[in-house]
């Protein structure tokens, strides 16, 4: 029977986007990008769930350049991979802001393997989307362009119905940012998903504008993710 390290391993590795995206808008595949991010993407899976339990589903926007983006793993910089996970990557170093608050609140959690034994954190739209600027390319939200949602809207069904086949507890979400959860909300809506969500505010929020009242914010994910 395939595990659920087997099952997200393969999603992983069968991931690609071809469908059309607005001008000034691009898709990257980590997987693609970098040999070495399909090893540690797989090490990491393989470490923490090879197994068949169900597990609650934390569901963010889109991976970042710095985090998943390198390292293929969500909210998971090359810095804690290796610190946390006990993972090396060898061809990339990266420090993500989100990243620093997943693996505060996950030590506060109980550690990595309790939390990763009850948890699965992926997004609907599961590449790193980046915009072009002035100043070259930066990270994009599937949200922050109408047309780029309208585009990428019915992967992001696919995509979440295939997270949800790995072996997901549906009758609660846990959705990352109060601007993704009315979007997953209207794909709720026609799709009928999940039974209840609960929205969490998002990482990178926390620490860019929260920093201070942060232990409350570890405290509020711990208490919905435990209940």
């Amino acid at each position: 029977m395939k595990t659920f390290a087997d099952k997200v391993i393969a999603f992983n590795r069968n991931l690609k986007y071809s469908g059309n995206l607005p001008e000034g808008f691009e898709v990257l595949n980590p997987y693609l990008d970098n040999p070495e991010t399909m090893e540690v993407m797989q090490k990491f899976y393989h470490k923490y769930y090879n197994d068949s339990h169900q597990r609650k589903f934390i569901v963010g926007i889109n991976p970042s350049r710095h985090g998943a983006g390198v390292t293929g793993v969500p909210f998971t910089d090359t810095k804690r991979l290796e610190s946390d996970c006990g993972i090396t990557m060898k061809s990339a170093y990266t420090h993500e802001v989100s990243s620093v608050f997943i693996y505060d609140m996950i030590r506060e959690y109980g550690g990595v393997e309790q939390f990763y034994r009850d948890c699965y954190i992926n997004s609907p739209f599961p590449l790193a989307i980046v915009r072009k600027s002035k100043n070259g390319w930066r990270n994009a939200n599937y949200y922050d362009d109408k047309r780029l949602f309208e585009e990428v809207k019915d992967f992001m069904i696919d995509s979440l119905k295939k997270h949800i086949s790995l072996g997901l507890d549906t009758s609660e979400v846990f959705i990352l940012g109060k601007k993704n959860a009315d979007f997953i909300s209207q794909l709720n809506a026609g799709e009928k998903l999940f039974d209840k969500m609960t929205v969490l505010e998002h990482p990178r929020y926390i620490q860019q504008y929260k920093s201070k009242e942060k232990q409350l914010y570890i405290d509020k994910y711990i208490l919905e993710l435990k209940k």
